[in-house]
């Protein structure tokens, strides 16, 4: 017998809120409308559900909040992929402010989703986070609308998706690569190439407008070959420059919708004999470290990553204080940075 309870409550340790809902028979929303807003629930779902949780094993673990205050001081931050150096800045400056309001800050890699979605769902149905801050357009799990209104307070910080209905801190994308792109026409270049990023990323969206809107602008038609898409990392950028340089009509300047992209574009153009700027232009976008150390310095435009994340937590600090905010976007300032990757097309005339 005492092997058979010992073997119970291990299973008893596991439990999730899933567990829950297939014992009972139940979405997991409901779950979590049964433990959090019971009057919302009929008495007989309730009754189910409150027996589910006995049978399984489950705890919410209330016992790790703020008895007095029904809070438990931790927020959890949400990375799209916590190997991206951009990021970096964003959670400092979410950091910062926690840390005044002496909040835990929990950092979620959202680039094994999948294997930690049941988790990060656990943390918010359970109360045992304040509070989330997303870096990245998606919520890392699977939630209908409804479901959404009983979850902790949530944030986005660098993205702006208008149909999750969040307070939202980013930059003018679109305008950003506008400008961008413009600033390579004024050089004189006119075959302009796009390293974007995935489809799905609602800011790829914008900068992708951007450069085409740019292009149109000056009377350029756009060349579908010229635009590549990459997953923002080095690798990428390095491939994609292999693809471009492959045309009957090659590129004479690049955008690239990161810094992390240039620099492996770069990287490639170099191993392929090219110089830059003088035989190619190149810009990025985010202005990361890396980008002043690269040989040339690269073009970029930044992004004031760390005023993003402080933005974004005082956001999410005024909603945990009973504040109202507003859903929709908080736009903060781009800035071009002109360095020399970048050069007037009729250099390379003059050199040779």
């Amino acid at each position: 017998m005492r092997r058979k309870a010992l073997e119970q409550n291990q299973e008893m340790t596991g439990a999730t809120m899933k567990d829950v809902a297939e014992k009972a028979g139940v979405s997991t929303a409901t779950v979590s409308r049964a433990l959090m807003h019971p009057e919302k629930v009929s008495a007989a779902t309730r009754q189910k559900v409150e027996e589910a949780v006995v049978a399984v094993g489950y705890s919410p673990h209330s016992m790790a909040r703020n008895t007095k205050h029904n809070e438990s001081k931790t927020i959890l931050v949400i990375v799209p992929d916590i190997c991206d150096p951009f990021f970096s800045e964003m959670i400092r400056g979410i950091e910062v402010v926690a840390a005044s309001q002496r909040y835990l800050v929990l950092i979620g890699d959202c680039a094994h989703q999948n294997r930690q979605e049941q988790s990060f769902l656990n943390l918010m149905m359970a109360r045992q986070i304040d509070g989330m801050v997303l870096l990245g357009s998606q919520v890392p799990f699977d939630t209908s609308r409804e479901e959404q209104y009983n979850l902790p307070p949530m944030v986005m910080a660098n993205e702006f998706a208008p149909e999750l209905e969040l307070p939202t801190v980013h930059i003018d994308n679109l305008t950003a690569a506008f400008e961008a792109v413009n600033h390579l026409l004024k050089l004189g270049h006119r075959r302009i190439a796009c390293i974007s990023g995935p489809h799905d990323l609602p800011l790829c969206q914008y900068r992708l407008q951007g450069y085409i809107q740019a292009l149109r602008r000056s009377g350029i038609t756009l060349d579908q070959h010229y635009i590549v898409r990459g997953d923002f990392t080095f690798e990428a950028g390095s491939q994609a420059m292999k693809q471009l340089m492959a045309l009957p009509h090659p590129p004479d300047a690049l955008f690239c919708h990161s810094d992390i992209m240039a620099l492996g574009a770069m990287s490639q153009a170099k191993n392929m004999g090219l110089r830059i700027p003088q035989d190619l232009s190149l810009i990025g976008f985010d202005d990361i470290e890396l980008s002043r150390y690269s040989d040339p310095q690269l073009t970029t435009v930044a992004q004031p990553r760390f005023d993003i994340g402080r933005e974004a937590m005082n956001l999410l600090l005024e909603q945990l204080q009973g504040k109202t905010v507003n859903s929709g976007s908080r736009l903060l300032d781009f800035e071009l940075k002109i360095r020399g990757s970048t050069a007037p097309s009729s250099l390379r005339e003059k050199i040779r």
